[in-house]
């Protein structure tokens, strides 16, 4: 029997967040920041605030759609990844510098001003509206917070005039190639995993998108949301090994699935064909 590794302790490592970021930019809705892109184009300087912003994928993918001046605020709990995150955008810029704690990159001739914050948005969901931006985005970040985080976050909106987006909820809409006889077993374990407290509360896993959404528009937000899932292939060997390995450990750890089921799909699943792991993206701006 193939025993299962246990995962690394820093599960969204720099090293995770790497791997994942090819994935992730190619899944997200380019209507949807079409859309976005447009709503700040009246904007001389746009103001965005970033949250949970890790490694700072979001900026990477957003900023070049954007407009020629911007502001940015990554805000998050972890000193460590805000300092991979400088790193990896002075090898992304054609040029930066550095202005005190803050970093000005140059995308194409955009002028990208970023900092960096600290915050604890678990006990203080309106902490991102002190900034006054004119738009609230964060990747992969909903399915991590509670219900009554994304509601309590929502309603802090009303009135405020700015916009939300949100790339890459999980939807829990997952499809792996060839079928596996533990594929039904191994997801729901998952998911029970999935709602497991991360520091806001038992967090909404796949039902974060439609919560969300549902809390925006009696907020008073017109609320759009497209599919965006990641589309696997043999040519993201790495990435497909590394997320059947955190699946299988996760099923494993909510006491559902036995180790030795787990480590045999998560043996097949290192080698499978195909792999759709299912998100949303959704806008949301005031009516009117």
């Amino acid at each position: 029997m193939t025993e299962l590794a246990p995962l690394p302790a820093a599960t969204f490592s720099a090293d995770w967040l790497a791997l994942r970021e090819v994935a992730d930019h190619a899944a997200r809705s380019a209507a949807i920041e079409a859309k976005l892109a447009d709503r700040l184009s009246s904007f001389a300087e746009q103001r965005i605030v970033d949250l949970g912003a890790g490694s700072g994928s979001n900026l990477r993918a957003l900023a070049p759609k954007l407009g020629p001046r911007q502001h940015w605020v990554l805000v998050d709990h972890d000193d460590a990844l805000a300092e991979a995150a400088r790193a990896a955008f002075r090898a992304f810029a054609d040029g930066w510098r550095e202005d005190g704690a803050t970093l000005v990159l140059d995308l194409a001739g955009k002028e990208v001003t970023v900092e960096f914050a600290l915050r604890d948005i678990a006990a203080d969901p309106a902490a991102p509206l002190a900034f006054r931006p004119h738009l609230v985005t964060a990747s992969a970040f909903y399915d991590l917070v509670s219900a009554d985080w994304c509601r309590r976050f929502a309603a802090a909106f009303t009135g405020s005039g700015a916009m939300l987006h949100a790339a890459l909820t999980c939807d829990g809409k997952d499809v792996w190639s060839p079928p596996h006889p533990a594929d039904d077993a191994i997801a729901n374990a998952f998911r029970i995993h999935q709602g497991t407290d991360k520091g806001f509360g038992p967090a909404a896993g796949a039902e974060a998108g439609a919560i969300l959404g549902a809390a925006l528009a009696a907020a008073g937000y017109a609320v759009e949301t497209a599919d965006s899932p990641w589309r696997l292939d043999a040519g993201d060997r790495q990435l497909i090994v590394e997320l059947a390995k955190g699946t299988a450990q996760a099923a494993v750890d909510s006491g559902r699935v036995p180790a030795e089921v787990a480590a045999d799909w998560h043996q097949a699943r290192a080698m499978a064909h195909t792999c759709v792991i299912g998100h949303v993206d959704l806008l949301a701006v005031p009516r009117g």
